[in-house]
């Protein structure tokens, strides 16, 4: 079972959400997705197994360039997980299908990703989810 989140399940979010951002604290992202849940530009979805939570995913609309795309706004997936135990069963994919309904709902014609030059495992899910690949960016900075 999927569900839309809502501000009560800012914190089962976090839980979820740490596992993978683990240079944050879970009060941290509670509250930026309080915040998110609150933004009429941005959802949030529950995935549940024997109603237990087990994976999530973050979008929302991006109104700048997204790299690839030709129309604004563009949905944007911004984070998605489920944890180790339940993969390869189908919920991301699930997941990312809420979330492009979402997108759709708010008259998007294009939806976009990204990850990270290294994540392996997240360039085959989003190859496997139908995503073309745009681009390749290093991105730099240094102290002035």
């Amino acid at each position: 079972m999927i569900k839309q989140a809502e501000q009560a399940d800012a914190l089962t979010l976090a839980e979820l959400a740490i596992q993978m951002w683990e240079d944050n604290t879970i009060s941290e992202l509670a509250s930026e997705f309080a915040e998110m849940i609150g933004s009429e530009d941005a959802a949030c979805f529950i995935q549940y197994a024997e109603d237990k939570p087990i994976g999530f995913a973050q979008c929302q609309l991006r109104h700048d360039y997204v790299e690839g795309t030709e129309t604004s706004p563009v949905g944007y997936l911004e984070g998605i997980f489920v944890q180790d135990e339940f993969r390869h069963k189908g919920y991301a994919k699930e997941l990312l299908q809420e979330c492009e309904k979402w997108a759709k709902g708010k008259n998007c014609s294009e939806f976009a990703s990204d990850c990270e030059l290294d994540n392996v495992n997240s360039l085959k899910f989003h190859l496997a989810m139908g995503f073309e690949e745009a681009n390749r960016v290093i991105c730099f900075r240094k102290d002035i």
